[in-house]
């Protein structure tokens, strides 16, 4: 059997088709690079916006069209809200698709291809990317009401740190990089007595010389160890926070159900954990056009951003899921007014952006090679690497130039 799969959403997702593709190599089976040549697909889906899961469908008839003999299993967020959405545009009726499996459950992506799978492996050894992900922990319990996510995915679950140390070790060896990722990673540990900051810390501890970074967190959920380590050492973690905002009005954000911060105590974190630094990427999701945002929410969020010292920002007009609750908000913001909200947001994300690289031009870096000639800063600059002798996968310390609009990194 040949298998294909196809990845669309966040890096947690992304983790959970390297753990699919490691237990298919376990049990002997070959992955196919083109959908035309395998007897089955795995497709893992996204539920994020409306256009994630269209690009999905996409994708399925796409591959089906290749390939019309294709057994096609789609697993990840999509198929967990698929029952509330069958009756409109049911999953399990595009070409090919056989199987449906929420969430990241490997023994069932098994089942549901006919393998009758001997390792149960649910980790990895080597990633398809440069970078490795490292997926800690799965589901979140919180309830945000634009948010489809939680019912996909559940409560929080937390791995072992032992579990944790003995994958990173593993990935080590061949990957310059680590990526912790999952659904709600500030919440790791709750259910198991420990911390976020105390992963982390083991991590650096056992497993040396690769580079971790963190995907998103929440602001208010780093505690002052885990900020210190943000700051104290970009070779082992990287000066590096996603930390979503979604919005700078705390009535749109009570609207939102994110109860846990309000805007004052969101830039206390920011301010608490960057501080004075000059060398700190700093990213966060807004979501434009909310139900009930007014123009002068919308001007909180803008002002709050332009104080804040944010190097980028992921801006997305909102998107209505089905079963969420921001379904019965009111009044209902025209997507023409979003789409204008969130390009005044990316306007100003733009310029911190550029500001930011100007800054960094002539310091020192250290870049972990992504591809040929390419590589990525521990503060999250994407550089252009000239050093045909750095193989992809390689690491070095650097210093920061610019050259024809873009930057360039040049070893010392």
């Amino acid at each position: 059997m040949k298998v294909y799969l196809q990845t669309f959403g966040c890096r947690a997702n992304q983790y959970d088709t390297e753990a699919v593709r490691a237990m298919l190599v376990a049990e002997g089976i070959e992955v196919a690079l083109d959908p035309a040549d395998a007897d089955a697909a795995v497709f893992n889906s996204c539920t994020v916006t409306a256009s994630a899961e269209a690009d999905l469908r996409s994708g399925i008839r796409a591959a089906s069209r290749k390939n019309s003999r294709l057994r096609t299993i789609v697993m990840g967020c999509a198929p967990g809200v698929a029952a509330r959405d069958e009756s409109v545009a049911p999953l399990a009726s595009l070409p090919g698709v056989e199987g449906l499996v929420a969430g990241a459950d490997i023994a069932a992506v098994a089942a549901a291809l006919g393998i009758s799978s001997r390792s149960g492996r649910s980790s990895t050894k080597r990633q398809t990317g440069a970078r490795a992900l490292l997926r800690i922990q799965e589901g979140c319990d919180e309830h945000c009401t634009f948010c489809a996510t939680t019912m996909s995915r559940g409560a929080n679950r937390s791995r072992a740190i032992v579990d944790v140390v003995d994958e990173a070790k593993a990935l080590a060896a061949l990957h310059p990089e680590i990526v912790l990722t999952g659904i709600h990673i500030g919440t790791y540990g709750r259910d198991i007595g420990e911390s976020l900051s105390s992963l982390v810390e083991n991590l650096i501890d056992k497993v040396p010389r690769v580079r971790f970074r963190l995907t998103s967190v929440e602001a208010t959920e780093v505690d002052d160890r885990l900020g210190e380590l943000l700051t104290s050492d970009a070779a082992r973690l990287a000066p590096h926070l996603h930390a979503p905002l979604q919005s700078g009005s705390d009535t749109v954000l009570r609207r939102m159900g994110r109860h846990w911060y309000d805007a004052a105590s969101y830039e206390d974190s920011i301010l608490r954990i960057v501080g004075g630094s000059s060398h700190f990427a700093l990213s966060a999701d807004v979501i434009a056009g909310f139900p009930g945002e007014t123009e002068a929410d919308h001007r909180e969020t803008v002002t709050m951003i332009q104080r804040l010292p944010f190097t980028s920002l992921h801006v997305f007009p909102y998107s209505p899921r089905p079963g969420t609750a921001a379904l019965k908000l009111r009044p209902v913001v025209s997507g023409v007014v979003a789409r204008e909200r969130a390009e005044e947001l990316r306007t100003v994300a733009r310029a911190k952006t550029i500001a930011y690289e100007q800054s960094r031009i002539g310091g020192e870096c250290d870049v972990v090679v992504t591809e040929r000639g390419k590589g990525l800063t521990e503060d999250y600059l994407s550089v252009v690497v000239n050093d045909a002798t750095i193989s992809r996968r390689g690491r070095f310390a650097g210093v920061l130039r610019e050259a024809a609009g873009s930057l360039i990194a040049t070893p010392l």
